[in-house]
């Protein structure tokens, strides 16, 4: 029995659950309307990247994540510098910047100007203008018309990971491994690393004794 005045606890869970339960029939619709939607918007950003701009390889803060590599907001203006972009061109060729990222770190630096240079050398610029008829393009632009692919995808560039090895290397166990006592060769190296400082001040000593004598 519940102590002391309170109220007599008689919940009702199940009144009129027929009334609050959700459904999804239009799941199939709605897919084909999302593949429509994509499929309108790459043709509308042609003959541009449809996943978006490319994005640097960063490393996650702290120690729990910095480990994993993952795709970050934009390249910095040390390493557009360093790959030969313009920091004012490169949104407009499809390559995100951020102000506010620093670069801490040679290696990884080095790696965001490689797939920098990367991405550059696959590309293919169309004037911005047409221009007068019959002109020759500028460097590092196509003459329109030319037949390019459009890349597809949901990320330009994607991350490529080392594969995990198959199997783990496995080893004999032998009677000189079974006769290794760890622990004590162990124990044995430390307090030899403890004791050096005191057996040179008492070789020390013994030979300035032997002196005297």
């Amino acid at each position: 029995m519940v102590k002391h005045n309170n109220v007599i606890p008689n919940q009702h869970f199940k009144k009129k659950w027929q009334f609050r339960v959700r459904t999804w029939f239009n799941q199939p619709a709605r897919k084909v309307r999302r593949r429509s939607a994509r499929a309108a918007k790459a043709a509308a950003a042609f003959p541009r990247p449809a996943a978006g701009s490319l994005r640097p390889i960063v490393h996650g803060q702290t120690t729990r994540y910095n480990a994993k590599t993952r795709l970050g907001r934009g390249f910095t203006a040390a390493e557009l510098k360093e790959a030969g972009i313009p920091a004012g061109l490169a949104p407009t060729i499809g390559i995100a910047v951020d102000k506010r990222r620093v670069n801490r770190s040679l290696e990884h630096k080095q790696e965001n100007v490689d797939r920098l240079k990367a991405y550059r050398a696959s590309l293919v610029l169309f004037p911005a203008r047409g221009g007068k008829k019959g002109a020759a393009p500028k460097d590092g632009e196509a003459a329109r018309g030319t037949p390019v692919e459009q890349r597809a995808g949901n990320v330009v560039m994607p991350i490529v990971r080392a594969a995990k090895p198959a199997a783990l290397e496995t080893a004999v166990v032998t009677a000189e491994m079974k006769a290794t006592r760890a622990y004590a060769a162990m124990r044995l190296e430390r307090m030899n690393r403890r004791m050096v400082g005191i057996r040179e001040k008492r070789a020390k000593d013994a030979s300035a004794e032997e002196k005297k004598d």
